[in-house]
């Protein structure tokens, strides 16, 4: 937890601001909360290094130098947190030219000055990583892990204890290599802004989904800088993207003005029942649950006290009633808690549950390349892992019907569970920024649209039990569940359940 310049300056950040808002987490209080560190970024390094090969600042922007910098922050209680590059030069916001210096080729020298400046803590990007004119590359070449490696074995050698943090922007799927070996904390997608948007951060949500299981105390997946604070959100969206990433166990990084942040936005940023969950000793993410598809979302997972923090995402950007299905978390009923405001509740509107488990539904499974099932318009099987056989090129003219499905004695409303794969992942904000669509239907009927997210980096890699609830079944097993995409592509679908 604690504060970094990038939202709220890009890489124009001065000593004067860094003073200003160390200052300011202490005057409002944020540090008693635990917002400790008071991070550098982009812009604070020199463009040449000095007659002994060490790291320069840039004289303009920290005219003191960045140990009395240190100095300063240290003697407000704060920690110090610095910014380098794994690259040849660092990250800038004006389109590479700024050459700002990067450690690529000077890991243990740089280490060991960042040590001697009293740093507890590193943000190291991406920047520049392959060559000194590929300045951001989201499909490098080569491997980016060693950058890290070589830069965790020179902080370790400083026998300073600093919080290292990887900032690759989830380039090669760091959280499998995995980076809780490497680091502290491991950015799993593209910047959160400037400028700030509910888009990005439903893209970074959708990238979340398939590896909340590798964070774990020791080792984060970070969502990025908050935007809580800075003009683009609303209150509302910034206090749903606050809980959330709170909820994920990402780190927790203001980045807005704060000498001019606004009382609702540090009510959001001071919420201590909400950092409570970000702390919570088990140190376990929310795990994504159930999408209603431009509806809501569900997402929950367990605390230390043996309760379970439910968050549910409003997708329509309207002030309305949601119903809450406990059956969605896995229980019938609960006692519940409003995190955000304190309230006791006895409703479905909840987020924090103490739990009675429900049954879980039985599903009948019909695997996409059965014989019987009817594939058209390019649809086609392929095998991934060497192991099983998915279908692909379903959508853009290409469809895949799942025969003799079984609607059990009375047909109606069913619950279905799709397993597929979908391995896009994109650092900007599209139609389905990292999810694909793919549209379902029931004996012809009308189709339904389904946003099903990334399920990881790789075509071997499955999602299991996307929930979704169909009409229109008969009795008996003569049903036909229809999957298309009128002008996209779906994902690759291994098989299908129907609770029946």
């Amino acid at each position: 937890m604690g504060w970094n310049p990038y939202n709220a300056y890009a890489c124009d950040t001065v000593e004067s601001q860094y003073h200003s808002n160390a200052q300011a987490l202490v005057d409002l209080g944020l540090d008693s909360l635990g917002y400790e560190y008071l991070n550098l970024d982009c812009g604070w390094q020199g463009t040449a290094r000095n007659s002994s090969g060490g790291i320069t600042w840039n004289t303009a922007a920290i005219p003191n130098g960045v140990p009395a910098l240190g100095k300063f922050v240290h003697d407000l209680g704060l920690k110090f947190g610095v910014y380098s590059d794994g690259g040849y030069f660092a990250c800038d916001t004006v389109g590479g030219t700024a050459h700002f210096l990067g450690s690529l080729g000077f890991e243990m020298q740089d280490a060991a000055t960042f040590a001697s400046w009293g740093a507890d803590y590193l943000k190291y990007d991406n920047c520049y990583a392959v060559s000194t004119t590929d300045f951001v590359d989201f499909d490098p070449p080569i491997e980016i892990e060693p950058h890290y490696t070589t830069m965790r074995d020179a902080l370790s050698a400083t026998d300073r204890p600093i919080l290292f943090s990887a900032c690759e922007w989830g380039v090669q799927d760091p959280a499998r290599w995995p980076a809780s070996a490497v680091v502290n904390s491991w950015r799993i997608s593209n910047d959160i802004g400037p400028p700030s948007s509910w888009d990005n951060i439903f893209r970074i949500v959708n990238q979340l989904v398939p590896i909340t299981g590798f964070a774990g105390p020791g080792g984060w997946n970070d969502l990025d800088l908050l935007e809580v604070g800075n003009i683009g959100l609303t209150m509302a969206e910034q206090q749903t993207h606050f809980t959330f990433w709170a909820a994920a166990k990402s780190p927790l990084i203001i980045s807005t003005d704060l000498t001019e942040i606004s009382e609702e936005a540090v009510g959001i940023l001071t919420n201590t029942r909400v950092i409570a969950l970000n702390q919570d000793s088990l140190g376990q993410s929310i795990s994504f649950k159930r999408r209603y598809t431009n509806d809501h979302d569900v997402w929950a997972g367990p605390l230390s006290d043996g309760s379970m923090v439910a968050v549910v995402i409003e997708m329509q950007n309207s002030s309305r009633a949601i119903t809450f299905n406990l059956s969605d978390v896995g229980y019938t009923s609960a006692t519940a808690i409003n995190v955000i405001t304190g309230a006791l509740l006895g409703t479905l509107e909840n987020s924090r549950i103490n739990p009675v488990i429900a049954p879980q539904p039985t599903f009948t499974f019909y695997d996409a390349a059965a014989s019987g099932n009817v594939l058209a318009g390019g649809a086609s099987t392929r095998i991934v892992n060497n192991t099983i056989t998915v279908v692909g090129f379903v959508g853009n003219g290409g469809t895949l019907e799942f025969t003799g499905v079984d609607g059990g004695a009375s047909g109606g409303t069913k619950l279905l569970s799709v397993d597929y794969i979908n391995a896009d992942f994109t650092p900007t904000n599209t139609d389905c920024s990292n999810c694909r669509n793919a549209f379902m239907s029931v004996n012809g009927g009308t189709a339904v649209q389904v946003q099903m997210p990334l399920s990881g980096q790789s075509w071997d890699i499955l999602f299991h039990g996307y929930l979704v609830s169909l009409s229109g079944f008969k009795p008996g097993k003569t049903n036909i569940v229809q999957i298309s995409n009128p002008s996209a592509y779906t994902p690759d679908f291994y098989r299908l359940g129907v609770a029946v």
